[in-house]
Formats: C-alpha cells, sequence, structure tokens
C-alpha cells in the first residue's frame, strides 16, 4: 500500500478520498489554486501544494505542475477525483512516465471510451446493446441531417467527447435539425475542444439507469445499479440506489452488460456504465441501451456504498497498489436503499442560475451523510462548480429512504448564498417520484409546481425583525424606555417588495409585532422564542442579509434608507453580468436595431454557457465588454438608447 498519495482535484471530492486515505494510514497531498488557498481540501490534507492561478487552466489543468507536486512530496500515486484531469489519457500516461501510480484505469482504456462513437462500436461488438444512431466519423451537415432523418423524430445531437449535458440538443422536427447542430457543435468545442456529434434516438419516457463496476484490469464485478432519472438540462439532481421497479431478471442482464463492457477494455479501478432506459412499459431486460461509461469515480458514488456498505476509495487505494479486487460477485448484496441530492449554490427563479457568495453558515441534522468540500465562511468561487454539498441518506426501505431525505433537506441551513435547497425539497415531495414513476422529462414537465416560492408568513417575518434589531438576545431593561414600553420600526424586503415593521417591546421575554394588517405576539418560554404560536427557527445574519432557517431557507434584506434612495435612479437599459463569468462571446453592434429575446452576449460561468438577451426592442447604444473578458457580476455589458431617445430619433 502507499504511504503517501497526492489528490489532483479540489472540493468535495478531494476531502472524499482524504477521509478514505486516513482511514487507512496513508498521507495526503493536496494542490490548490490561488482562489482555494484557504480551502477545507488544504486543512484536511497532510501537505499542500499550490499550483497556479484561480482558473483551472491555469491550476488544476496542469498536469506536468501537478506530476511535479507529487514527485516533490514523496507521493507515490495520483488520485484524480472526477472532473479536471481524471479522464485525460495523456495525463495518465505522464503520471506513470514519471514513476508515479494512477489510481484509476489505464489510459488505453480512458480512450477506448473517450469518444462515444468509437464506444458505441466497441460495446456493439462486446454485445452491449446500444441506442440505433449514426456515429460515423463523416460530420457533413446534410449526412447529419439526413441520418437524423432516417433514425426517425425526436433524436439527440451528442457530442462525441461530451458529458455532463454539454453539446447535447434534443431536436424534435426536421426543421429545427440546423439550429440544433450548430448550437450543439458550438458547446462541444468550447467544452471539450472537439465539435463532432453523433446523433441517436431519443428514447419515449426514458430513465437514465448507471450500473457501478470495478475491475482489476482483467476482470470486473459490478456493484448495481443506480437511478438518476431526475435530471434538469442534462445535469443529475438527485439519485437513487437501488433503481425503483428494478426486477431481478433486468438487474442480472444490466450488471452482465456493465461487467462485459469493463472487460472489454481490461478496465481497472472504479467506473460507471451509463445505460438509457426505455421506461414506456415498465422495465424489461430487452429495453436498455448502453449510453456511456464514465472512467472514473462518479459524483454519486455514495448511494452505491451506502446499499452495499463498500468504500469505493478503499477499494480504488487496493487494486491500484496491486491487490487484487476486494471482492466476488457473489459476495456483493443490496441492502436497504439511499438517496444523494445536490445541493448547488444557484437561483432557481432565474433559471437556475449559478450563484456565488460567502457562506456566512452551514448545518446538516446529525443523521445526514454530508459530502461537502467547503464550510461556513468559505467562498463560492465563479471559477468552478457551484456545488455546495451532497446531502445522503439511507433507510431500510425506499419509503424511509425518502422520509429520511426530506427530513435531511428540511435541515439544511445554508446562509449567505442563494440555493435550490426548496427546489430538491418539492423534488423529494413530489407524488410521482414518491411513487417511484421516474424518467429524466419529469422536472421539465412539472417544472412551475417545483419552483414555487415558499411563503413568508408574518411570524417568518416578525422573527427576521427581531434579527435585525438584535431582540432575539434580551435583558431586563430591554424593553422599556423612559418608562414606557420600547417602541422601534425596521424596513425589510422580501418577494421584490419593501415591508415596514413595527414592535413594542413590552419586556424582556415578550414583544408585539405589526407586520402589515396581521399583529404577532413573541413570547419567551423556558429560554425559547415562541411566535404567533410555534417555536422560532433557527435564524442567521450576515450584513444586511438575514436567513430564517424554515421553509428551505427564508430570506430578508435588511433596507438601509440612504441605499433606497441612491438606488433609486437608473433606466433599465443596460444588460448586466448576472454573475462572474467570462465573455465567451458579443454579438450586439453599436447601432443595431434588436428585438425582444436576441442574443446580445454570452457569459460562460461555472462551466456552463448563458446567453444574455435584449428584455426589450431597441438600439443598441453602447457595447461595453469584449470576447475574453472576465467580468464581475453586475458588470455593465450592452447599453440599449433610452426610450425616450428612440422617440424622438
Amino acid at each position: 500500500m502507499f504511504d503517501t498519495i497526492l489528490i489532483a482535484n479540489r472540493g468535495e471530492i478531494a476531502c472524499r478520498v482524504m477521509e478514505t486515505a486516513r482511514a487507512m494510514g496513508v498521507r495526503t497531498v493536496a494542490v490548490y489554486s490561488d482562489a482555494d488557498a484557504g480551502a477545507k481540501h488544504v486543512a484536511m490534507a497532510d501537505r499542500a501544494v499550490h499550483i497556479g492561478g484561480s482558473a483551472p487552466a491555469e491550476s488544476y489543468l496542469r498536469g506536468d505542475v501537478i506530476i511535479q507536486a507529487a514527485l516533490d512530496t514523496g507521493a507515490q500515486a495520483i488520485h484524480p477525483g472526477y472532473g479536471f484531469l481524471s479522464e485525460n489519457p495523456d495525463f495518465v500516461e505522464a503520471v506513470e512516465k514519471a514513476g508515479l501510480t494512477f489510481i484509476g484505469p489505464s489510459a488505453k482504456a480512458i480512450r477506448a471510451m473517450g469518444l462515444k462513437d468509437a464506444a458505441k462500436a466497441l460495446m456493439e461488438k462486446a454485445g452491449v446493446p446500444v441506442v440505433p444512431g449514426y456515429h460515423g466519423a463523416d460530420q457533413d451537415d446534410g449526412l447529419l441531417a439526413k441520418q437524423a432523418e432516417t433514425i426517425g423524430y425526436p433524436v439527440l445531437i451528442k457530442a462525441v467527447a461530451g458529458g455532463g449535458g454539454k453539446g447535447m440538443r434534443l431536436v424534435e422536427k426536421a426543421g429545427d435539425f440546423t439550429a440544433a447542430l450548430k448550437s450543439a457543435r458550438s458547446e462541444a468545442q468550447t467544452a471539450f475542444g472537439n465539435p463532432d456529434v453523433l446523433v441517436e434516438k431519443f428514447v419515449a419516457k426514458p430513465r437514465h439507469i448507471e450500473v457501478q463496476v470495478f475491475g482489476d484490469g482483467a476482470k470486473a464485478v459490478h456493484l448495481f445499479e443506480r437511478d438518476c432519472s431526475l435530471q434538469r438540462r442534462h445535469q443529475k439532481v438527485i439519485e437513487e440506489a437501488p433503481a425503483p421497479g428494478m426486477t431481478e431478471e433486468m438487474r442480472a442482464a444490466m450488471g452482465a452488460a456493465a461487467v462485459r463492457a469493463a472487460e472489454a477494455i481490461g478496465y481497472a479501478g472504479a467506473g460507471t456504465v451509463e445505460f438509457i432506459v426505455d421506461g414506456s412499459k415498465g422495465l424489461s431486460p430487452d429495453g436498455f441501451f448502453f449510453m456511456e461509461m464514465n472512467t472514473r469515480l462518479q459524483v454519486e458514488h455514495p448511494v452505491t456504498e451506502m446499499i452495499t456498505g463498500v468504500d469505493l476509495v478503499e477499494w480504488q487505494l487496493r487494486v491500484a497498489a496491486g491487490e487484487p479486487l476486494p471482492a466476488r460477485q457473489e459476495d456483493l448484496s443490496i441492502n436497504g436503499h439511499a438517496f444523494e441530492a445536490r445541493l448547488y449554490a444557484e437561483d432557481v427563479p432565474k433559471g437556475f442560475l449559478p450563484a456565488t457568495g460567502t457562506l456566512t453558515h452551514l448545518s446538516f441534522t446529525p443523521e445526514t451523510r454530508a459530502d461537502s468540500g467547503v464550510r461556513a465562511g468559505d467562498t463560492i468561487s465563479p471559477f468552478y462548480d457551484p456545488m455546495i454539498a451532497k446531502v445522503i441518506v439511507h433507510g431500510a426501505t425506499r419509503t424511509v429512504a425518502l422520509s429520511k431525505l426530506r427530513a435531511a433537506l428540511a435541515g439544511c441551513e445554508v446562509g449567505g448564498t442563494v440555493t435550490n435547497l426548496a427546489f430538491l425539497g418539492a423534488l423529494a415531495a413530489h407524488a410521482g417520484f414518491s411513487r417511484g414513476d421516474v424518467d429524466t422529462g419529469l422536472i421539465a414537465r412539472d417544472i412551475d409546481a417545483l419552483t414555487v416560492t415558499p411563503e413568508i408568513a408574518p411570524r417568518h417575518a416578525a422573527l427576521a425583525g427581531m434579527a435585525a434589531l438584535g431582540l432575539l438576545e434580551t435583558d431586563a431593561e430591554t424593553g422599556f424606555h423612559l418608562w414606557r414600553p420600547l417602541r422601534r420600526q425596521v424596513v425589510l424586503r422580501w418577494g421584490g417588495e419593501e415591508h415596514l415593521l413595527k414592535v413594542r417591546v413590552l419586556s424582556s421575554d415578550e414583544q408585539i409585532w405589526t407586520v402589515g394588517e396581521d399583529e404577532v405576539r413573541a413570547e419567551r418560554r423556558a429560554g425559547r422564542w415562541v411566535i404567533g404560536g410555534q417555536n422560532a427557527a433557527n435564524v442567521a445574519r450576515a450584513g444586511d442579509v438575514i436567513t430564517v432557517f424554515e421553509g428551505y431557507g427564508l430570506v430578508f434584506d435588511v433596507v438601509n434608507p440612504l441605499d433606497r434612495a441612491a438606488g433609486a435612479a437608473g433606466d433599465g437599459n443596460v444588460i448586466e453580468a448576472p454573475m462572474p463569468g467570462l465573455v465567451r462571446s458579443v454579438e450586439a453592434k453599436v447601432g443595431q436595431q434588436v428585438a425582444k429575446g436576441d442574443r446580445l452576449a454570452v457569459l460562460e460561468a461555472m462551466k456552463m454557457e448563458h446567453a444574455l438577451l435584449a428584455a426589450r426592442d431597441g438600439v443598441v447604444a453602447e457595447v461595453l465588454a469584449a470576447e475574453g473578458d472576465q467580468v464581475e457580476a453586475g458588470a455593465a455589458l450592452v447599453r440599449l438608447e433610452a426610450e425616450e431617445a428612440e422617440a424622438a430619433a
């Protein structure tokens, strides 16, 4: 076994690997960028090495610098985590050339599965069922359009070097094919440096079910399946294991196919064989098709660990160190059910825009396994994926596990940034999901119901007011001013509107709040506040932002009258960056007549492209940013002429 390993990654996966390594008595070396100098994974490691600037290309993608760090610190092996260099065969070869061990598959195996078209051909040869489609090298637009017609609409255009939904477009009719092809190629070139695509049949009521495999380079086993059908824009949101509705016959067929796939390429280490499943008529052994193989540990690996009792990272280290597979297929079994929900810093009402910010508060229930790479006080950076944590639970049955997931999400407390917590809570409570009736289109179909803004009651506002005025911690003299009850007021903003709240502090243990037309009594009983007849939730304040930890986090802004007056100006004609990011392209030109909805610029942030659209018809007055600019949130990118000026012209 190695005595020291370097983790060529950051965030929660780096922390996850370190936890297992520490339990095995293996020392760890972290690498970090400028942005991550104070990160959790740096603090956890035995040693840490600075490798460059904040952008991934300046740090976590610099394979030569990472290898040198391993050599300089005496590490014998490198664990790649996932993302960054984890599926880069050139990096694997460089690691081995330096005399180090790569904790993962061979470069040959990664290359075999790296391009979707070649991988599908290989899988067909190995007897693994594949989705009907075109996977050829000829990328002529006309040929691809003809192939789509032959396959039959709807079809999926997918980047051959893709992953994570990037470079993927659903096309439902022939008239939309050309535009979708152009868009998919552009995104594929940006994300992977390869614009080639494949075209395949879109499966009706598709379910995304994947099988965890583990090999030693000759033989492989499977550790059963995970259902990852709850997706938004092809990004997984909630995963579970085992898959609801799975039969033993289909499980055996999928497991055997996944093992054939792994053994066909001499796979070593942890990998995932992903299948698209036709769920329109229930699950059957002839209704699943190979989609791709991820030649690394997956984000959702904890649900497999929870139902099998296997530490997959431990297996990775043991096999990489030359040990045989730690278990035979007949040794593996399923125990209970597990869920994982991905908690992100993102603004759901604004179309799930990735968010940044400093986490002023972060806590989970004691029963939750929370795999996280951040702590309270850490900053969600614009340079990396905005995941806060993976919320993981296990129960004896799916029903029990789902109840635990709902409780775990309700008990999450996050302050300092917007999150998708309420969205996750709505998903966990969704009737169809509760029944196990899931497919990849569920979220899109029910998006309105899943993104309803939590209701703020007068008691919530009163509690926020108490935090704003410092009235949560009081003493015997708090309630009086010149021998009369103390009267104060505060303006809070929520739901896009400002509200004046008034309070009469009767004593250190009793307050009367007026919220609009409602009157709310706050009383302290046995050391705890009871507001409006209900126990007060936990609350946190950071600057002028107050978070009440009920309803998945209710956020209030304390309004400063001076700030309100200063912010009243502005003509609404400026298109601003909704988040920090890189200006990928600018399509607006000075003097150009644009219509509402026209694309003016494209911003790349958190590994996704975001089109910035004209909010109204108008004429471009100024273009304030150029392609390649790194901009902050709120930066002006394009300004339209004032409507009065346009009318006068």
